[in-house]
């Protein structure tokens, strides 16, 4: 069940969405302007920023587990907004709904497809550094790819750490996929017509997935990866240039990476590295990579679309030089961030059909 935002998670996504909706010219008068690397920060981001530092809102590295978890949640209830679609349901994927072992997931419906039996669909897994997100975190964009895409869009809520560490979510993901394949007339997908995606750790197991189902040889149409984590043990370039005051920082890295995979050694399995991954499995589907420009894991994102494309896969890889890293989930109230995630809604679009 979709969760209601209260009176005070509504009048802060309202003044938000007002103050990003000034026009620019006020905007920059109101913050200065940043650049970096030939780049320019966005100025609705910039202000953004501005007023969560204002606000004093601690980094999310400051914050244990459960406080990120909030933090995630508060953020997405102010800026995500909730567009409308055609049908939202949530359900679980597994034997039946009092499976203890089921992921929960929802699907959205968007106004095209609402009488199509068999659709395109994506398979959606949310960012949260593996330790936070859900159904509720990425409602936004959920319903904004899929109303501007045209696909049915499953978003999958798989196992957390640090109660679950490395490969529960791995294997969550992949189970959820697998479900869709054996499940399609439930959910109203069209399996030649299926892909999969996620923001940053749900990037991830999105091409998780879709390195393993060129392994085995099972149907999958396209891969939407959005500032993914590809690099578990990565350090220097853009995880330096861009440690600090963008809302991902190297500290939260730090803190997730040593909650989902404890075991150091396990960091540079394929699973969680696939940079790292001897070779490109034959049969890859194709890829959107989309980076943001003030990003530490902008390098990373950009490296796996382009080993990608020296194996052959078709890979496109775009960068959003004045984004910063989680632009998906400002897609209520950031015009910027609502046009970069429109291209990647657009690339769905047009590999889907």
């Amino acid at each position: 069940m979709v969760r209601r935002r209260g009176a005070g998670e509504l009048a802060q996504a309202a003044a938000l969405k007002t103050i990003l909706a000034l026009p620019g010219a006020v905007r920059r008068r109101l913050t200065s302007p940043q650049v970096r690397q030939g780049q320019w920060l966005a100025n609705d981001l910039r202000l953004m920023l501005g007023l969560s530092r204002l606000a004093g809102e601690p980094q999310l590295g400051d914050l244990d587990v459960p406080g990120t978890r909030v933090a995630l949640d508060r953020q997405a209830a102010a800026a995500g907004g909730r567009r409308r679609v055609a049908s939202v349901r949530d359900l679980v994927l597994g034997e039946g709904p009092d499976d203890p072992g089921g992921l929960r997931a929802r699907l959205y419906v968007p106004r095209a497809r609402l009488l199509e039996q068999r659709a395109p669909m994506l398979v959606f897994f949310h960012g949260g550094g593996f330790v936070s997100g859900d159904l509720e975190s990425h409602d936004g964009p959920c319903r904004f790819l899929a109303e501007e895409a045209g696909v049915r869009v499953l978003s999958v809520e798989y196992r957390l750490a640090p109660e679950h560490p490395f490969p529960a979510a791995h294997d969550d993901a992949w189970t959820a996929y697998r479900w869709v394949l054996e499940h399609p007339d439930l959910v109203g997908a069209d399996v030649d017509r299926l892909a999969v995606g996620g923001d940053s750790a749900g990037a991830n197991l999105a091409t998780h997935v879709a390195r393993r189902a060129a392994q085995e040889g099972t149907p999958l149409a396209f891969q939407l990866l959005a500032y993914p984590v590809t690099d578990a043990t990565r350090t220097g370039g853009s995880r330096d240039t861009y440690a600090e005051g963008y809302l991902l920082t190297r500290r939260f890295i730090e803190q997730v990476t040593d909650h989902y995979t404890p075991d150091p050694a396990t960091r540079t399995d394929p699973r969680i590295s696939p940079l790292l991954a001897d070779e490109v499995p034959a049969g890859m589907a194709p890829a959107h990579v989309a980076t943001a420009g003030w990003d530490p894991l902008r390098d990373e994102g950009e490296d796996l679309g382009f080993v990608l494309q020296r194996a052959g896969v078709r890979a496109e890889v775009r960068r959003h030089p004045s984004q910063i890293h989680g632009f998906l989930n400002f897609v209520g109230v950031a015009p910027t961030s609502r046009l970069a995630t429109r291209e990647l809604a657009s690339a769905l679009r047009v590999a889907l059909g």
